[in-house]
């Protein structure tokens, strides 16, 4: 049995304006995530577990923040093109698990309509998806609030060949 295991990390600091998109959900909050694309923190590192778990470098490879047409892009794009990639070279995701730092905006009261987002994005069963989160006890970046961090680790497992 070909068992592979990814992880993925992610930051992106806070700027000016409403909401910040997590793990394809805009949350309510007073800032927004700074980046070339949506900033979503949570599904730039699934999608790095995934392409990890391949050995197919990370998101700025198949998707280079110096091209412009990527500039403002939805995340689910990125997250997609990794699951289909996983696909094509005989995988598919057993599972996954994705961890938010942050002191705040609160992710607990989101985090099944997360999960619920990202099972729908790449297909798979809400089981088989983790989404949760944790402060840093006001220590560092992520405690003082200047940004988001996230974590996350993907599990495919070769598909039979009959």
């Amino acid at each position: 049995m070909d068992i592979r295991l990814g992880n993925g990390y992610d930051v992106h600091r806070f700027t000016s304006g409403e909401g910040c998109w997590l793990c394809g959900i805009l949350v309510p909050h007073d800032r927004a995530l700074d980046g070339h694309s949506d900033a979503d923190v949570g599904m730039h590192a699934l999608t790095d577990a995934i392409y990890g778990a391949l050995a197919q470098g990370d998101i700025g490879r198949h998707f280079p923040p110096s091209d412009p047409q990527w500039k403002g892009a939805a995340s689910h794009i990125f997250l997609r093109h990794a699951v289909d990639l996983a696909a094509s070279m005989g995988f598919r995701i057993s599972n996954c698990d994705v961890t938010l730092v942050c002191e705040r905006p609160r992710i607990g009261p989101h985090a099944a309509a997360m999960q619920e987002k990202l099972a729908q994005i790449m297909d798979l069963d809400t089981s088989r998806i983790s989404v949760k989160a944790t402060t840093s006890e006001r220590l560092g970046f992520t405690g003082r609030e200047e940004g988001i961090a996230a974590l996350a680790t993907a599990c495919l497992i070769a598909k039979e060949t009959a």
